[in-house]
C-alpha cells in the first residue's frame, strides 16, 4: 500500500471508529490562540486548568490579556508550565495584533495564507505547530497541523522516517488531501484528521504503544512491527 493510500485509509478508519470529533475544544477564536500557546510542552489537562483560571478572572479575551499585569497573567497560566515564558508570549502576541491589525483577528485572518503563516512564524514563541493550529482552528484556514502523535503514528506505520521534518509530513498530508477533496472542504478535513490522530494517540499511541483494540492495528506493516510497537517507545 502506498503512503498516499495508507494515509487515506488511516483517516477513513479513524473516522468510522470515532465518528465526528468537532475539534478544537474552545469557546472563541481567541481562546483557541491562547490554548495554542499554553499547550506547548504540557498536557491539555494542564491547559484546561490555566484556561479556567483566565476565564474565572474575566481576562480570556484580547482586551483582557492586553490590560492584565504580566505578573498576574503569569500566575493565572501557571498550571500550564513555563508560565513566565507563556505569559510573556501571550502579551507579545497582543502587541503584534494591535500594531499590525489594530487588535482585529478578522483583519489578521483576511491576509493571504502563506504570508500570514510566515508572519506568525516570525513572532517570538510561535513555531510551525503553533502557527498552524492558530491558522486552522482559529482562522478556519486550510493547513494541516503536525504534532508528536502524527509523527509517531506515521513512523510506526512506516509512512515517514523517524527524522522526518515537520514540513515534510505537512506537505505529504496536504498533497494527498488536496487531490481528494474540494478546496472549500480542506480545512474541515484537516481539522477532523488531526483531531482523530490526537484521539487515537491518546488512546493507543503513546511513547509505548497500546495496540490492543486500536482501530489502526490491522494497518501496521507486519506482525513483527505490531509486536515491536507494543514493546518499544517510538523515537521523537
Amino acid at each position: 500500500m502506498t503512503s498516499s493510500n495508507l494515509i487515506t485509509q488511516i483517516y477513513r478508519t479513524l473516522a468510522r471508529h470515532y465518528g465526528p470529533l468537532h475539534w478544537w475544544p474552545a469557546h472563541t477564536r481567541f481562546e483557541v490562540i491562547v490554548g495554542a500557546f499554553l499547550t506547548q510542552n504540557t498536557s491539555w489537562k494542564n491547559v484546561e486548568r490555566a484556561l479556567k483560571n483566565l476565564r474565572r478572572a474575566g481576562v480570556l479575551s484580547i482586551s483582557g490579556i492586553r490590560e492584565i499585569a504580566l505578573a498576574d497573567l503569569e500566575q493565572l497560566v501557571r498550571p500550564s508550565g513555563y508560565y513566565r515564558q507563556k505569559a510573556l508570549r501571550l502579551k507579545m502576541f497582543i502587541v503584534y495584533l494591535d500594531e499590525r491589525y489594530k487588535g482585529s483577528l478578522n483583519r489578521m485572518f483576511e491576509q493571504p495564507l502563506d504570508a500570514l503563516r510566515a508572519e506568525l512564524l516570525s513572532q517570538n514563541g510561535i513555531g510551525p505547530e503553533t502557527a498552524d493550529a492558530i491558522l486552522l482552528y482559529a482562522g478556519k484556514l486550510p493547513v494541516f497541523v503536525v504534532d508528536a502523535y502524527t509523527k509517531r503514528i506515521f513512523e510506526r506505520h512506516e509512512i515517514t522516517s523517524s527524522n522526518a521534518k515537520y514540513q515534510e509530513v505537512r506537505n505529504l498530508v496536504e498533497t494527498i488531501f488536496t487531490s481528494q477533496f474540494r478546496a472549500s472542504e480542506l480545512a474541515d478535513h484537516y481539522n477532523e484528521f488531526h483531531a482523530l490522530i490526537v484521539q487515537v494517540g491518546k488512546d493507543h499511541c503513546g511513547r509505548v504503544a497500546q495496540c490492543g483494540g486500536c482501530a489502526l492495528q490491522s494497518l501496521l506493516p507486519t506482525e513483527a512491527s505490531q509486536s515491536q510497537s507494543r514493546e518499544t517507545p517510538a523515537r521523537r
